[in-house]
């Protein structure tokens, strides 16, 4: 088995008391001795703070970087504003999903941010694709998210510039004398930041935002169930190799550019497939939001059948919402039993738990647009 990584903040979760878990090849927090539900009571009621270290941060460089990037992903990346972050997705020639990844324009460079799972692939991906001049820089930064409805609040203390910021605009500032690049998004539902910064800067700038009153720190186990709530995927999960935009609902991911009569239409992996679904809505199943009765969570990799008992799909990613106070999932379906207020039936151990197909968010996002 080979060495697990440690993000720059390892000893600082060591000293907070958190149990450490393997996690993408490295060792990470899944909890604090405040436990997962009351992590992610905090995160929704107040501000918590994730270490998101072992994401890889990358720079694009050479001639026309968005027109570079625009062949792998099908967003629309060349008409992204300079200090605006977008969401992409990298795409396979069968029309699947490699990685979901963040995308800035920096001017005269892109910012990228993938999934740490993925990052020795989606690397190689990118330089395996990428024309002579451009160039790829592996950049050695910790990464934290400052997540909830008092981020604002406390991040106006220490950087009162990075709250005129709105959803998913990007700057780089000075926070309490440490030089940042911050993005106002995250992955939990709330507002937020989401700050990168030297490793070496890493913990005194966590041990700064710890200081605050409203701030916690905050595990992986709460990470999942508040972006679960938010209705947002996990890649390896909810998204992969075997699944289209479409069927991930992800269409909004797609720039409409980048769609048929659209300026710059195709010109990326999978293009003829994936914008024949969006056309033709052709596709046969569809990632869908469940709500459970009781308490009994229905994880990942419960089949779902109709009252007919048909098997209609599976579970991908599923737990108990804590702000929702019942089980919430998500997973594939067919079509046909796609429709919000429809009832399936989750096998768990032998017994078909009722469940409703449901819209997502769960919760009521809490994004500061403006």
């Amino acid at each position: 088995m080979s060495q697990l990584e440690k993000t720059p903040l390892y000893d600082l979760h060591v000293e907070l008391g958190a149990k450490l878990v393997p996690f993408a090849g490295y060792e990470m927090p899944v909890q604090y001795p405040l436990g997962v539900k009351k992590e992610h009571e905090h995160t929704r009621t107040a501000c918590g703070l994730f270490d998101v270290s072992h994401m890889a941060q990358l720079i694009l460089r050479g001639p026309d970087p968005a027109a570079a990037l625009e062949a792998l992903v099908p967003a629309d990346i060349v008409g992204l504003p300079k200090g605006m972050q977008r969401y992409a997705l990298f795409t396979n020639p069968e029309g699947g999903i490699l990685d979901d990844l963040m995308v800035v324009n920096g001017g005269d460079h892109l910012y990228l941010v993938v999934n740490a799972a993925c990052k020795a692939q989606d690397i190689a991906h990118l330089e395996a694709h990428l024309t002579a001049g451009h160039r790829l820089e592996l950049l050695d930064r910790g990464l934290l998210a400052l997540q909830g409805p008092q981020a604002a609040e406390v991040m106006r203390r220490l950087c009162p510039e990075a709250c005129e910021l709105v959803f998913m605009q990007h700057a780089r500032v000075t926070i309490d004398g440490v030089e940042a690049w911050v993005s106002r998004s995250g992955y939990t539902g709330e507002d937020g930041f989401e700050i990168s910064v030297a490793a070496a800067d890493s913990e005194t700038l966590a041990r700064r935002l710890l200081a605050e009153a409203e701030v916690e720190a905050i595990g992986l186990g709460a990470r999942d169930s508040l972006r679960l709530e938010a209705g947002l995927c996990l890649y390896g999960h909810d998204i992969d190799t075997a699944t289209t935009p479409v069927e991930a609902g992800l269409i909004w991911a797609i720039g409409k550019p980048r769609r048929l009569g659209g300026e710059r239409a195709g010109g990326f992996p999978g293009a003829e497939l994936i914008l024949q679904q969006v056309q033709d809505k052709d596709h046969r199943r569809k990632r869908v939001g469940l709500l459970g009765e009781g308490r009994a969570p229905v994880r990942e990799g419960a089949e779902l059948y109709n009252a007919e008992g048909e098997r209609i799909g599976v579970v991908t990613s599923g737990g108990f919402g804590p702000s929702v106070g019942k089980p919430v999932a998500m997973g594939y379906v067919s079509i046909e039993a796609s429709a919000p207020e429809t009832q399936v039936f989750a096998e768990v151990r032998g017994k078909r738990l009722p469940m409703t197909v449901s819209k997502m968010p769960f919760v009521t996002p809490g994004y500061y647009r403006g």
